[in-house]
């Protein structure tokens, strides 16, 4: 077997290759399924240029001087989920109508709040896609495109989720392991990683798929104030290289989009809006602290991982079991773990979009 630095020679770095497209996921487009037009598949023919900074100011810095922050959910029906995150809107909000300030009051909230849940949006999820890429999601940041995910014909900014109840390729991962957690921040090992980022399911199953959230910002505060100083001195090398190579092994290497990359950013980061720090680690990208020995980096990221992993008083979960369901959530000072709880029979289809803008290079 080729390596994946060969590989990714012979491949990636070529501008255009065949223009072939990969499998879809199961259904065609005359199957019924009102969605099968946004099914993913892994296109051989798009090959994207390395990402190039850029400068990014997040809107919800407006908001701060807003005489009236939260105006946005004036007559709206809100409830706190969990005290330290977690925020649902169950009506009264239409996300397609915000305008600019609208949108920046909504930044701030998901900033300090980590992830909001809004119900009755089936209007922003049957809205045209173009206009949540370049409308909706450039308002937050950049939108990204992800190096290697299966995206839907001609809309490659959308990262689609998508699972039936015959399960996945995808799902070799979880082979050999108790159980199908996955805690991560997204895409973390980019120089700008993502900030406010927004997912909608097309469909789901009637229990089960939930989204688990985990407030970094929260588990960082749980830490002593000895070793939360230490951590703070830190850094960490993120690495895209092996979910390039698992992308490669499940559908080939004339699949990636763009080459894979590694950054070093800070253990310990700063929401550039609301001034608060949070953990900037996670099992999936983080690899390394940068000047410690192998065996002192991995007691300490192992302990923050199991630390995050099992905050469940500073976690909270998205259910999706009610249609029309929008979340969107601060990528920086949050982890999650999509929850595969409903395989062994059950019926059910998991099938949506993030669209995923990006921020800051983090800082301290």
């Amino acid at each position: 077997m080729a390596t994946f630095t060969q590989t990714l020679t012979d491949t990636v770095g070529k501008l255009t290759l065949s223009g072939e497209d990969g499998p879809a996921a199961t259904e065609a487009p005359s199957s019924g399924y009102k969605y099968a037009h946004l099914l993913p598949e892994w296109h051989r023919h798009l090959k994207l240029p390395p990402l190039e900074p850029f400068e990014h100011v997040d809107p919800g810095h407006a908001a701060l001087k807003d005489p009236h922050p939260q105006s946005f959910l004036d007559g709206a029906k809100v409830q706190q989920l969990t005290p330290n995150v977690g925020t649902e809107v169950l009506d009264g909000v239409d996300l397609t109508k915000l305008d600019a300030r609208g949108r920046s009051q909504l930044a701030l909230l998901v900033a300090q709040r980590g992830v909001v849940v809004f119900r009755g949006q089936q209007a922003f999820i049957d809205a045209d896609p173009r206009w949540q890429i370049d409308d909706w999601g450039s308002s937050f940041g950049r939108v990204h495109i992800h190096p290697v995910s299966g995206f839907a014909k001609d809309i490659p900014e959308f990262h689609l989720v998508w699972r039936d109840a015959t399960g996945t390729s995808d799902e070799r991962h979880y082979e050999g392991r108790i159980n199908n957690l996955t805690v991560h921040s997204d895409v973390t090992y980019e120089l700008q990683p993502p900030g406010l980022t927004t997912l909608f399911l097309y469909d789901s199953p009637s229990s089960g798929g939930d989204t688990l959230f985990i407030s970094q910002t929260e588990a960082y505060k749980r830490l002593s104030p000895s070793f939360r100083s230490y951590l703070e001195t830190l850094s960490v090398e993120h690495s895209g290289f092996e979910q390039a190579q698992r992308a490669i092994e499940l559908h080939g290497a004339d699949t990636v989009k763009r080459a894979p990359v590694k950054h070093v950013h800070p253990l310990v980061r700063t929401h550039p809006v609301t001034g608060d720090k949070a953990l900037f680690v996670n099992r999936g990208f983080s690899r390394r602290i940068i000047g410690l020995k192998q065996e002192e980096s991995d007691t300490i990221l192992n302990l923050l991982y199991d630390h995050l992993e099992r905050g469940h008083d500073f976690s909270v979960r998205a259910r999706w079991s009610e249609p029309g369901t929008v979340v969107l959530w601060d990528n920086r000072v949050t982890a999650h773990s999509a929850l595969v709880d409903w395989n062994d029979g059950i019926q059910g289809r998991r099938h949506g979009a993030r669209i995923t803008p990006q921020a800051e290079r983090p800082f301290l």
